[in-house]
């Protein structure tokens, strides 16, 4: 009891003291050791998203399963509507307007520019989406947020393996063969994975915070197409503004530097590769450290 008395006698008269001096007893703030500090460590974080590859693996097994479920054509659907867009593309560009594509038959220069932008507005659109649909799992099961985008990505990317089987058919079907600089093609993998993952972080968090976002990803979707050089060269964009060009949309390096490699014998150009790949490295690690900064309030704002 005396312990307790002078306790009280003692915040009284610290209470005391503020009040006569004029100054609010208010509180410093909680102890150091009670704030929450997060750090975010590399290996750290590759442990745990590798850690998380079986959850990978099922999150994109059920994604196939439920966008093919109950359709005739199945996994052909990967393969239609590339091959939809590459016809409308050779009558629109390649006809009306004349696009020159050199000793390259342009179905050919379409459907590469093509197998690379579905793979980017696959992951995209179902990338935004990955954390708004699953917010029950999110608040039941403990794993790194960022698999849900990354499943997305797996299961673009298994469309895109589909693609480039076709895109082999195309070959023979043209009676031409991938120049012996395709082995470029590897780094060029690396660029683009990197970037399309740093977007569809940024997007699924956004959607998240902003509803509004998801009603705007058909418009850049419609819009992404055309503003990439998809359907006709990256040189039709003025020499003087494809660095530029590049660093907003590495998308335009990686789809010339295919084209080069396995279309006309060319190495990447230097010059555009290196800007690309600055630049998708500041949208994965951008995009990441937004992600987590964001993350742990996901739960509260769905």
């Amino acid at each position: 009891m005396g312990g307790q008395r002078a306790q009280l006698v003692a915040d009284e008269r610290d209470s005391q003291t503020s009040a006569g001096s004029g100054r609010p007893a208010v509180a410093d703030g909680p102890p150091p050791e009670l704030v929450f500090k997060r750090r975010l460590r590399p290996a750290q974080v590759a442990r745990e998203l590798w850690g998380a590859r079986e959850l990978v693996r099922a999150l994109a097994e059920r994604d196939l399963r439920a966008r093919y479920k109950q359709a005739v054509l199945g996994f052909a659907w990967a393969v239609l509507t590339p091959l939809a867009l590459c016809a409308i593309f050779t009558l629109v560009f390649h006809r009306a307007v004349k696009i020159d594509t050199g000793s390259v038959d342009y179905p050919l220069f379409a459907y590469v520019g093509l197998i690379v932008w579905q793979f980017f507005s696959n992951t995209m659109n179902q990338g935004a989406l990955s954390l708004a649909n699953n917010l029950s799992l999110l608040n039941k099961v403990y794993c790194p947020r960022e698999v849900f985008p990354l499943a997305t990505m797996l299961v673009a990317g298994v469309d895109m393996v589909i693609g480039v089987g076709v895109l082999g058919l195309l070959f023979l079907i043209f009676w031409t063969a991938p120049a012996a600089t395709f082995l470029w093609v590897l780094p060029l993998l690396a660029i683009q994975f990197a970037f399309t993952y740093g977007v569809a972080l940024i997007l699924s968090v956004a959607v998240v915070y902003l509803r509004d976002v998801r009603h705007l990803l058909p418009i850049i979707t419609q819009m992404g197409v055309f503003a990439t050089p998809v359907a006709y060269p990256l040189a039709q964009i003025p020499q003087r503004l494809q660095e530029v060009y590049v660093g907003f949309n590495p998308l335009g390096a990686v789809i010339e530097g295919y084209r080069g490699a396995l279309l006309y014998g060319d190495a990447p150009d230097a010059t555009l590769t290196a800007v690309a790949a600055v630049s998708s490295v500041v949208f994965l690690v951008g995009g990441y450290l937004l992600f987590k900064k964001l993350e742990t309030g996901i739960a509260d704002v769905a």
